[in-house]
């Protein structure tokens, strides 16, 4: 099969990649949600030691540097309340996480989750971290070119392997919302 964005020398639909995934990841595409199934996501294999996106565009073309979008938790805190989010930003935007996030998640101050904090809750690899299969009670916020894009490289909860995935899609699951001004 051919991935239809880079230039990837092995790619499935995610459907027969479901051993390559964590847990909640296959767990998510299993069950599917909307009329999104795993058959309709693509599994691209790459190396897990060029996972991070300034490498893996390095290695696997510059022009994926358009398509790759970032999931990235961060902590709001209001009182003594911590709240869990995920944020997904195309790769060459970074996250509002004082304006946007803050305003959308009525945080007094937000900040990116600890790496042990993340990994825990999600049981994916930091790195790796996926809008599918995260914890159901958590926001999902996403940036609204990253919904604009026909196609879309994000993690696959692991470093090892990425998933392909209409903009569309992702806006589709679970605790998703669009929020202006995510990425900056």
């Amino acid at each position: 099969m051919r991935a239809p964005i880079g230039t990837f020398e092995d790619a499935s639909p995610a459907s027969e990649r479901l051993d390559l995934l964590p847990a909640p990841v296959a767990s998510a595409l299993t069950a599917g949600w909307g009329d999104i199934t795993a058959d309709r996501i693509i599994h691209v294999d790459s190396d897990p030691a060029v996972a991070d996106t300034a490498v893996f565009v390095e290695h696997y073309g510059a022009d994926l540097l358009d398509t790759s979008a970032n999931c990235v938790v961060v902590a709001g805190k209001r009182g003594g309340e911590v709240t869990l989010a995920a944020c997904v930003v195309l790769s060459r935007t970074r996250v509002d996480v004082n304006g946007a996030v803050r305003k959308h998640l009525g945080a007094r101050k937000v900040s990116f989750a600890a790496m042990d904090t993340a990994v825990g809750e999600t049981g994916m690899e930091y790195g790796g971290i996926t809008p599918i299969g995260l914890p159901a009670s958590w926001p999902l916020l996403l940036d609204p070119a990253v919904v604009d894009e026909e196609w879309v490289l994000i993690g696959s909860g692991s470093r090892r392997g990425k998933l392909i995935v209409s903009g569309k899609a992702l806006a589709a699951l679970p605790g998703a919302a669009v929020v202006e001004g995510l990425g900056v």
